[in-house]
């Protein structure tokens, strides 16, 4: 998959949708904030409970988004593997095919975001 031109589109549908519902979209988007810049967990942290939950829901937009951020927020592929492999435990043979999606989504994206972050 090419992840940068599937979140490339996804950000093109988002946008139309925030047009259509701007409220509901700045309150979603009001919340996203709030919840990532406040609690004792670091926004490292938070991102790889949200990977987590995204390969349990199986959103492949939420996986290219917070693999995205984790690159950005300085994780390793290392850390990023440990969380996908706490997926795979805790949701058996869907969330293998998904976390082998995510770490997919990871080589290229983190690659592309900073050659730091790919290690």
């Amino acid at each position: 998959m090419d992840w940068k031109g599937y979140l490339d589109s996804t950000r093109d549908e988002l946008r139309a949708l925030n047009r259509a519902l701007p409220e509901a979209t700045r309150g979603f988007g009001a919340l996203s904030k709030a919840v990532k810049e406040h609690g004792v967990l670091g926004l490292k942290e938070k991102e790889y409970v949200a990977l987590g939950i995204a390969i349990a829901t199986r959103c492949d937009a939420c996986i290219g988004f917070h693999v995205e951020a984790l690159a950005r927020a300085g994780a390793s592929r290392a850390e990023v593997a440990d969380v996908l492999a706490m997926a795979v435990q805790m949701g058996g043979g869907p969330a293998l095919m998904y976390a082998a999606r995510a770490l997919a989504c990871w080589d290229q994206l983190a690659a592309a975001a900073a050659p730091a972050a790919a290690g």
